[in-house]
């Protein structure tokens, strides 16, 4: 196949650089080995191989050697030039001048921007800075994030006037960024590190920021243009569109997702639909066809209109935020354009190919951006998946035909990667993006784009033009929350492994490519049968070959559809199920930073949530300008994408120890996006509208509610019981639940029996709960009894606050292990010193979440196995 070496070597190029990014040292040297030995095979069975899988060899090794030149040099300066060692540098006071290189958010009470800082020196703690001649002389290129807290409304609006290319004069302090503080939880400080910074600088008021004009002409320069214009663009879609079409017509039209309304972008998020929001190569497509006819009306040639709309192309893509998915369609389209223009052979794989050869030679990082592994994978499989697909659809008309294709291939292509990220998928996806995608590709785009136009030249008649999308919206929004009213058709999958996703794209390759080749035959003999010499099109795919086939070629062929058929569903449902624990428990004390959150799995695989966290806010009415457009949620960023990442299809049962924020305010997002079949509770409000919300939230799920005293008791399975030891309350009829401002006295507290081992789980209770508690035993009014040699493990009630975990309580359980839940350097100075040195001095091993990150803990018969995140634990 004439340019099959590009699409070879850029194969071998990005699989380099995936195995120069997994492995490192000796082991990467073996696989490499390992790689040729495999690429030699195919070589000795056909001679004429032996070129292709050269280029592949020379491309894989190339490859890495560049990925690992390019890692090596993505290092910090900032401990060089400071003449300080990094590892003591986290909170470390500099002065600092530098250049913004990016758009400046203002978002509430804080404005966040990237810098390329050029010189540092330390401060004292005085605040000013050391007069050493090192520090002071010394100039570097270090790009950081920079966060401003903002302190006054007016500092907010003199933020909003920044812009890149200004040059910046700081005072602050550097820190690192957070890594992952929970087992497959997000890594900010990669995530960072792929955009080749290392430091986060806080700034505390603009008062130590000073900004002046940079440089007249500079890379810079221009996209600061840009960014007014994309400002400008912005401001004009928001004076033509009301909310929430206004955020959502940014996001469709020029890539602003930042102004999307949450709940509209979770509606899309849940049927597989945020690649509408996101500029991509349906997108450019529409703007390419959409200045293609315009230049038509004007009897433009069609070499100067390809022309044209080559070097309209780049600014398309500026303007709609240069995310990797525009860039790969952009770069294609130009690819593409050039060679119609000159008349070349237009393959789209090669086009494809130089299009990802580019991109990763220019920045080797793309390669592990989500939208740009989504982008190419997407656009490889509908070149390769749909002319399989196209004959088996042949019974439909061609139109609805082709777009049936497209879709499936595309649901299909994407399944894996998208369980992978995101870990749920919609089965109602196809029908969603079948719906949706036509009418926003045809009507909201183009009719969108038309509106912006008309409103730039006369706001009133651009008004008019955005009534009529606004109602077209609003259909499309009706229909997505209908299908949304059906949340079983969610499925919720674990992060499937790279054999996996290579295994699916093989076996639906096979399957497809078979099925393709039997439907073809079919059509062929039908045509025999009928004695017809009709020639046949080939571009169905029929092989002259096929036309005679015997009968047992047939009979073979629909046998290995089958084998591979029940093959496919038997990979996708091994996937799907929860691992196995083979009769152990599983206890995950889950890091949410300053909060309680609790997995628990039984060995027959019941899971019980006990508190999902939460933030805490101290908002006053007078600064509703500190509110931000998106504030971030423990709930919705941490714990539920935790738990969808381990598989958690359902929570058996969720307790809710007490009416705190930091203990139920992540709940409202777990009984919202995952199926909950009972909901727990202490039988008491604290009058505060977020837990009436979550109450109503799970009546409206027809979720049962169960209001806990002590006494009760729950059997998971035949190896898990639960004791509720707390609150101790008195058995009275009330009409409505009682308001209880003292929370942390009537918590939950249980023992958890899972193998015979034992848990105590205690929530906020206070010492005197706890004496509470401790009178009941003595009088044996409570049909709880200690067991013997007292419990397992404890988790220490209230985040480790002097006000818990009295003498008398610890001595009273003599638990061998302890967990505390408490956030990195939070405000209240959990846990108290006095309660780690009363636990030490019991002998018991202690656990914290501020210091360990996530404790699991795995419970077999007679043996508890328990690992950190952050630091190494006991077996």
């Amino acid at each position: 196949m004439k340019g099959r070496p590009l699409i070879v070597w850029t194969v071998g190029w990005i699989a380099g650089s995936s195995l120069a990014y997994t492995f490192s040292g000796f082991r990467l040297y073996l696989i490499w080995a390992g790689v040729a030995l495999l690429l030699s095979i195919p070589v000795l069975l056909q001679r004429k191989l032996l070129k292709s899988m050269l280029i592949a060899w020379v491309a894989l090794a190339l490859s890495g050697i560049y990925w690992g030149w390019n890692d090596a040099r993505n290092v910090t300066e900032l401990p060089k030039a400071l003449g300080e060692d990094a590892s003591s540098m986290n909170g470390l006071m500099l002065q600092a001048e530098g250049v913004i290189v990016s758009q400046v958010d203002v978002d509430g009470d804080r404005a966040d921007l990237q810098v390329q800082l050029q010189k540092v020196e330390m401060m004292d703690s005085a605040g000013s800075g050391s007069s050493g001649p090192s520090e002071s002389s010394q100039r570097l290129q270090e790009r950081v994030i920079v966060q401003v807290k903002l302190l006054s409304k007016e500092q907010q609006a003199e933020a909003g006037q920044w812009q890149r290319g200004d040059r910046i004069e700081l005072s602050g302090t550097i820190e690192y960024p957070s890594t992952a503080r929970n087992f497959g939880g997000f890594d900010y400080a990669s995530y960072l590190r792929t955009q080749c910074i290392h430091w986060i600088y806080k700034v505390k008021g603009i008062q130590n920021v000073q900004i002046s004009p940079g440089s007249l002409w500079s890379t810079l320069t221009i996209l600061r243009w840009n960014d007014h214009t994309r400002t400008l663009l912005g401001d004009k879609i928001g004076q033509i569109f009301q909310e929430p079409h206004a955020g959502y017509m940014k996001g469709l039209l020029i890539g602003m997702k930042d102004d999307i309304d949450p709940e509209t972008y979770m509606q899309f998020s849940q049927l597989g639909l945020t690649h509408i929001l996101a500029i991509s190569g349906m997108h450019v497509a529409v703007y390419i066809a959409s200045l293609l006819f315009i230049l038509s009306l004007f009897k433009v040639t069609r070499e100067k209109s390809l022309l044209i709309v080559m070097l309209l192309i780049p600014v398309y893509m500026l303007l709609s935020g240069m995310s990797p998915s525009v860039v790969r369609a952009g770069i294609m389209s130009m690819i593409g354009l050039y060679a119609a223009r000159k008349g070349w052979l237009k393959d789209g794989m090669n086009v494809l190919a130089a299009a990802a050869l580019l991109m990763t030679l220019w920045n080797p990082y793309y390669l592990l951006n989500v939208s740009f592994q989504l982008s190419f994978l997407v656009t490889a499989g509908l070149m390769i998946y749909v002319p399989l697909v196209n004959p088996l659809l042949r019974f439909l008309p061609k139109r609805i035909a082709a777009a049936v294709g497209v879709t499936l291939v595309a649901q299909l292509v994407s399944f894996p990667l998208t369980i992978y990220y995101f870990n749920q998928f919609s089965l109602l996806s196809f029908a969603a993006n079948f719906a949706v995608v036509p009418l926003i590709t045809l009507l909201t785009l183009p009719l969108g784009s038309g509106s912006l136009l008309l409103g730039w030249i006369w706001l009133p008649a651009g008004k008019s033009a955005g009534w009529i999308i606004e109602l077209l919206n609003n259909g499309i929004f009706r229909l997505i929350r209908w299908m949304n009213g059906y949340p079983q058709f969610v499925t919720i999958w674990k992060s499937p492994s790279l054999v996996w996703i290579m295994t699916y794209f093989a076996l639906m390759y096979l399957f497809l490519y078979l099925a393709s080749r039997h439907i073809t035959a079919q059509g062929a003999r039908l045509l025999d049968q009928r004695g017809t010499d009709e020639t046949v099109d080939l571009e169905e795919g029929i092989n002259v070959k096929d036309r005679t086939r015997p009968t047992s070629t047939v009979h073979k062929t629909r046998a290995a559809l089958t084998g591979i058929m029940l093959s496919l569903i038997f990979l996708i449902y091994w996937e799907y199920r929860l691992p196995p624990l083979h009769g152990a428990g599983l206890v995950q004390f889950l890091d949410v930073g300053q909060g309680d959150s609790i997995l628990i799995t039984t060995p027959e695989g019941r899971n019980i949530l006990v508190d999902g966290g939460g933030t805490v806010k101290f908002s006053k009415p007078q600064n509703t300008w500190k509110e931000r457009k998106n504030p971030f949620e423990v709930g919705a960023k941490v714990l539920v994408p935790l738990l969808k990442q381990r598989g958690i299809h359902h929570l058996d049962a969720v307790i809710a120890t007490h009416d705190h924020q930091d203990h139920v305010g992540g709940f409202q997002a777990v009984l919202e996006q995952i199926p909950v079949k009972a909901f727990m509770f202490n039988g008491t409000l604290d009058g505060t509208k977020a837990f009436d919300k979550l109450l109503n939230t799970a009546t409206s799920r027809n979720i049962p509610v169960y209001a806990i005293h002590q006494d009760m008791k729950l059997q998971p399975d035949r190896q898990t019981e639960i004791t509720f030891i707390a609150p101790v309350t008195e058995e009275t009829e009330q009409e409505e639940l009682p308001i209880e401002k003292d929370q942390n006295h009537i918590s939950i507290a249980f023992l958890l029996t899972i193998n015979e081992r034992r848990l105590l789980f205690t929530g906020d209770m206070d010492k005197a709960a706890e004496n509470d508690v401790l009178g009941l035993a003595a009088t044996h009014q409570t049909s709880f009894t200690l067991p013997e040699g007292g419990i397992d493990v404890i988790k220490i009630a209230h985040h480790g606050s002097h006000s818990s975990s009295g003498e008398e309580w610890l001595d009273y359980w003599r638990p061998k292990a302890a967990v505390i839940s408490a956030g990195v350097n939070n405000l209240y100075g959990h846990p108290h010193a006095e309660v780690v040195d009363r636990i030490a001095g019991r002998g018991t091993e202690l656990f914290r979440t501020d210091r360990d990150g996530e404790v699991q803990m795995i419970i077999r018969q007679g043996d508890i196995q328990i690992r950190c995140k952050l630091n190494p634990c006991p077996k």
